[in-house]
């Protein structure tokens, strides 16, 4: 082989570069295509954005009173308030600002940890909006 031959060879691994990235910008293209015509990425429900105060219940001592302080009014079929003491998913209508909702048997001797969750109803996640301690 001959050095002067070496320098003034012009073939090189460029085309095969080209090809090969020309082919993967198909790709990636034809992914992002399908994604869009499968609706794959999907739209996603936001959950509701709202404030909340815990207080323990007159009445009994393992009830918790919610009362939404303000935002966007909720689905209450689409909400479950948790504590130590168990789940009460048993509230339909809207729940907007001002009203309060009876959470019963959430608490274990008066006190807790209680949590407001949203169940999405477009899918099968849920998120916590409000939590706080009675």
């Amino acid at each position: 082989m001959q050095i002067k031959n070496l320098f003034q060879d012009d073939d090189a691994v460029s085309p095969v570069i080209g090809v090969i990235l020309m082919v993967a910008i198909t790709v990636i293209l034809a992914a992002v295509i399908g994604a869009f015509v499968l609706n794959l990425g999907g739209g996603q429900n936001a959950a509701p954005q709202a404030s909340f105060t815990f207080t323990q219940n007159d009445s009994t001592t393992n009830d918790a009173d919610v009362e939404h302080a303000g935002g966007d009014t909720i689905d209450a079929g689409q909400i479950t308030i948790s504590g130590p003491g168990g789940e009460d998913d048993s509230y339909s209508g809207d729940w907007s600002s001002g009203q309060t909702k009876v959470a019963s048997g959430v608490l274990t001797s008066g006190t807790g940890d209680v949590q407001v969750i949203w169940d999405n109803p477009e899918g099968d996640d849920s998120n916590i909006i409000g939590e706080g301690s009675v």
